[in-house]
């Protein structure tokens, strides 16, 4: 074979090679499949590679479809996969589910076959989780932070406060009972707070509301600094878990 040849026959098998190997660091390279899994933020429009820089508050996984459909861009920093053709988002037209406009004054009468059905994957502390709403309605993400309304338990993760008394029970009582978990979600009259995170009543499968049973069982006073349907039965409750000196309660 000539030199000419041989040179020729080198360039054929390496040309692609190149090619592969720019389109992966240049992050144009597209994925054969949705199924690939690449990680969102509790607050960010992106997604991004495992080891992101920008993964260093909050890693949330999802697939690659997932966040296609939700919305989300890829990173520009560490360019993840792309999908040649991008999902239609099915859209859903489902009305969030609002206790106040229901007219409910008892969280044991809001109607769980109504609200909106989410996955608990993360838990920040006693009151706030994160959830993935599958196909969400609008206004609403694929992965929100919840601060579940009308509870305040005590504090565990606050940058300038040490850990308050009961704060790791009430954390790891949310953890152990939400956490893995579906859940259901009810709304009232503000629908975020001024952090961005979801205001909701958070119910479990079996039709409880929890965070009724945070207050219940002694994990979180009633929050009522801000109005809110259930305000006057949390208060009772948190009367009744103070009389059976329940959780926070006990001497």
């Amino acid at each position: 074979m000539s030199t000419r040849s041989s040179r020729f026959s080198l360039f054929k098998l390496v040309l692609p090679l190149a090619a592969l190997l720019f389109f992966s660091l240049s992050g144009i390279l597209t994925a054969q499949s949705g199924d690939e899994i690449v990680y969102v933020t509790n607050t960010g429009t992106r997604y991004h590679r495992d080891g992101c820089s920008s993964l260093s508050r909050s890693r949330i996984a999802v697939s690659l479809q997932e966040a296609a459909r939700g919305g989300y861009g890829p990173c520009t920093i560490c360019r993840p996969p792309v999908l040649s053709v991008i999902p239609e988002a099915v859209p859903n037209s489902q009305d969030l589910y609002r206790v106040n406009t229901a007219g409910i004054r008892n969280s044991a009468a809001a109607d769980t076959s109504r609200m909106v059905r989410a996955e608990v994957i993360g838990h920040v502390d006693g009151d706030t989780v994160r959830v993935r709403i599958n196909n969400p309605p609008a206004g609403l993400n694929l992965v929100e932070t919840i601060r579940l309304l009308g509870v305040d338990t005590p504090e565990t993760v606050h940058p300038n406060r040490e850990a308050e008394r009961f704060g790791q029970e009430a954390s790891e009582f949310t953890r152990a009972n939400l956490f893995g978990r579906n859940v259901f979600l009810a709304f009232d009259w503000d629908l975020r707070d001024r952090y961005g995170r979801l205001l909701a009543y958070v119910y479990t499968e079996q039709g409880r509301c929890f965070n009724a049973r945070l207050i219940q069982e002694g994990y979180s006073p009633a929050y009522t600094t801000f109005p809110f349907q259930f305000m006057e039965e949390f208060r009772s409750l948190e009367q009744e878990a103070r009389r059976a000196n329940a959780g926070l309660w006990s001497r």
